[in-house]
This record gives C-alpha cells, sequence and structure tokens, in this order.
C-alpha cells in the first residue's frame, strides 16, 4: 500500500467520527448514552418522602406548607403538634384543631388508619397502643396557632409503643425533634 492511500485511510479514520459527532443544523444532539446528562430518578426514599407529604395534605386536610408539625417525648407518653405558621392564618389554624380532635377520637378508639394512609405503612408501636388503648389518655389541646395531642399513660408496655410511634413520626416526617424523653411542659 503506497503512502498516499495509507495517509487518507488514517486521516478518514480520524475525522470520521468527528463528523459523524456534528449536530446537523436545527436539530439537538443526543445525549441520552452520556451519563451526565440523563435525568436522575428521584430515589426510592425521595419518592416515599414525596408520598408522605402528599397523602398528608390530603388526610390532614391542611397544607404542611403553611403548618409545621412537631412529635414530642416525655416521661409519661408524648404529644403530636401542629400549628400555622403565619399567627393570622386562622384557616389553617381550624383545619389542625378540626383534624387532630377527630385523631383523638380515631386513635381513643384503636384505629390508627389515618398514620398508615399518610406513611403507605404501618408505624412502629402502633399494634401495641391499639392493643392498649385502654391504658392511653389521648387530649386535645388548643394552641394559640393551631393544636397538639397529648399522649399520656402509666403502662410501660403502652408507653414504650407510644415512643417508638413518635420517633417513627419524627423520622418519616423529618420534624429534626429529639427522640430523647424530655420534661413536659
Amino acid at each position: 500500500m503506497n503512502s498516499t492511500v495509507r495517509i487518507a485511510m488514517m486521516f478518514a479514520a480520524f475525522i470520521s467520527p468527528a463528523i459523524a459527532q456534528q449536530k446537523p443544523p436545527g436539530k439537538s444532539p443526543d445525549m441520552s448514552a452520556c451519563p451526565m446528562h440523563t435525568k436522575q430518578k428521584p430515589s426510592s426514599q425521595g419518592q416515599h418522602d414525596e408520598g408522605v407529604v402528599q397523602r398528608g395534605d390530603e388526610v390532614m386536610g391542611f397544607s404542611h406548607e403553611k403548618t409545621t408539625h412537631h412529635f414530642r417525648l416525655y416521661p409519661d407518653g408524648g404529644a403530636i403538634e401542629a400549628e400555622a405558621n403565619d399567627a393570622k392564618d386562622t384557616t389553617s389554624r381550624d383545619e389542625i384543631r378540626s383534624h387532630l380532635g377527630h385523631i383523638v377520637t380515631m386513635f381513643s378508639a384503636g384505629d390508627f388508619s389515618a398514620p398508615m394512609l399518610i406513611h403507605a405503612q404501618n408505624p412502629p408501636g402502633k399494634e401495641e397502643m391499639k392493643r392498649l388503648r385502654d391504658a392511653i389518655q389521648y387530649r386535645l389541646e388548643a394552641t394559640e396557632k393551631g393544636a397538639r395531642i397529648r399522649i399520656t399513660t402509666k403502662d410501660q408496655d403502652a408507653l414504650r409503643a407510644a415512643y417508638e410511634f413518635l420517633r417513627f413520626q419524627i423520622a418519616d416526617h423529618q420534624t429534626g425533634d429529639t427522640t430523647e424523653i424530655t420534661k413536659a411542659p
């Protein structure tokens, strides 16, 4: 093979891929094979978190964006709190009070279907709280911007179950609340 043909073949081999990668006028290059350009699918954890928020808004009847949740662990039980972020938001305040009032009635009867609907799983401690419902008291307390459910018990098994339930809520709602037992206000 003469040197001219060899040089032409090397030139063609070098230039062909570059020409093939050029985009035709008016068309975007296909980047689907490039890992830097592929759209990231939300992680299953991200999908779960989004589901908790969406289902929570539907089940609770008020917006997570306009309200704040807290879960507290106390020596005699704990608390579930929700408040409107804006003191003038009486609509959210009233929706919170209505929802938590309904939850007091449900939990007192051993009905924990609302947390199941929100979290798409049975929260830890739920079965024991249901079984020991006569040993647990649920009391609705109005707050300035919402309400709280005060959970109390003298039964050690019910107390452990309530702590499991509340710690799960803290984690799944990502409230940042302490999972340690603190002094009741």
